[in-house]
């Protein structure tokens, strides 16, 4: 066990091995939006949501845990990775100390709330630092078939891991910090109840708006349209986190209106991105379509991917920014656990030379917005231990045709006796 290895030279982490492995013998519980909602509401008592999280929050945590010891050697060993170790072992150990705890002591839920919102500060870098990590392994080391499929599986695992408790987190320390947010007074921790999602349309492409005419000193328009299929005429509402839309959205604005500008640098008019939002019975729909020249089929899944990004490296991360992870090309990978966590999806298809559609799916029910959590078992284990065997279909190269034309000019006498007897 290398992490655990790892974890046993550093004194103050010595008991970390084993509570990971006690932890970890549990499955998450995954909550839905409905509970989220049901739980928040006026009846939320502290309490329960404390006896809840400090088991749940070191359960989610010893999962993932377990199975950063499968990345590579090497990888493991960078500076940022070892950095980011420290900082679970260290939250997994605040945490376990309020397993024996009092729950009607008011000082413990204090405690508690403070701790959840240091460990949090605490983790506000990791999506960047694990980017950063990776960058390190894949400029010193390369990147072989093997682990890039390893590294993808981990990487979408690890992250969505992290939205998860923090969300838990987000919860209990909103509605139970005694003060409600002037902004957002009907919210119930990050949750909107009635979320409007053209106004989280607009705001996201306002702000990208902005950040591209920076840029280009020119930004396309937006065209938007929704479809409300339950209440014709009504504006559309579900039950969701306006950040995590917002975050998606965002992503997909900057991409689109990159493509536009550049595909059309020399018109006097940019054309338009397109949105429509659709309201049905089981799913809410949004679809941006832009113009800005499309990507080929072949390099659609590596927009996805966090081993091939294009991305020039940052010089230093900056979280104050509104563009998220700028330089480290992981806005569309994690845009997509986004959608994925509440059993939605993104998805783009795209036309080489026209433009490219981007889809976001989400639950239009509460009760079916359930999270989707990553679990360490022996399913999870044998992705780590698979390893890339022989393509089971024909690969296209240039050399198969022209030994097909030799073929064709002088076929074998083999070939010649079947022809006759087929035709005598």
């Amino acid at each position: 066990m290398r992490f655990a290895q790892f974890l046993l030279k550093n004194g103050s982490l010595a008991g970390i091995p084993k509570q990971v492995e006690r932890f970890s013998k549990f499955s998450p519980s995954p909550l839905s939006m409905k509970q989220f909602i049901d739980f928040g509401s006026a009846n939320a008592c502290e309490k329960t949501s404390f006896v809840f999280l400090r088991q749940e929050l070191p359960v989610r945590l010893a999962n993932i845990m377990k199975e950063i010891d499968y990345l590579p050697d090497k990888l493991l060993g960078t500076p940022s990775v070892k950095l980011l170790t420290s900082w679970y072992s260290q939250s997994l150990m605040e945490l376990v100390d309020f397993l024996e705890k009092d729950p009607d002591d008011k000082d413990v839920l204090k405690n508690f709330t403070q701790t959840l919102v240091n460990i949090r500060n605490r983790h506000n870098n990791v999506v960047p630092t694990m980017a950063q990590g990776v960058l390190e392994f894949k400029e010193a080391f390369g990147v072989d078939p093997v682990t890039n499929q390893n590294v993808q599986y981990f990487l979408d695992r690890f992250y969505m891991s992290r939205i998860s408790t923090r969300m838990l987190m987000n919860q209990h320390t909103l509605i139970f910090d005694g003060s409600v947010n002037p902004a957002h007074p009907k919210h119930i921790g990050s949750i909107d109840p009635s979320c409007d999602v053209v106004e989280v349309v607009k705001d996201a492409y306002e702000t990208s708006k902005m950040l591209c005419e920076q840029y280009y000193l020119t930004s396309p328009d937006m065209e938007i349209k929704e479809v409300n299929s339950k209440s014709p005429g009504q504006p559309i509402h579900i039950v969701y986190v306006p950040s995590h839309l917002y975050h998606m959205l965002f992503e997909l604005f900057k991409n689109a209106m990159r493509a536009t500008v550049e595909t059309h640098e020399t018109s006097p008019t940019l054309p338009p991105i397109k949105v429509r939002v659709s309201l049905g019975i089981e799913d809410l729909t949004i679809k941006m379509s832009d113009k800005g020249g499309g990507v080929p089929l072949r390099k659609i899944e590596r927009l996805f991917s966090y081993m091939y990004t294009t991305a020039p490296s940052p010089v230093h991360v900056d979280m104050s920014r509104n563009a998220p992870l700028a330089g480290f090309g992981y806005g569309l990978p994690i845009s997509r656990l986004y959608a994925k966590y509440f059993q939605g999806d993104l998805q783009l298809y795209s036309m080489e030379g026209y433009g490219t559609s981007a889809v976001i799916y989400l639950k239009a029910l509460s009760s079916e917005s359930v999270e989707r959590l990553p679990v360490f078992n022996k399913s999870a284990l044998r992705h780590y231990q698979a390893s890339i065997e022989a393509d089971d279909w024909c690969m296209p190269s240039k050399e198969p045709k022209k030994l097909a034309l030799k073929w064709i000019q002088n076929p074998s006498p083999a070939w010649w006796s079947r022809r006759r007897r087929q035709t005598t």
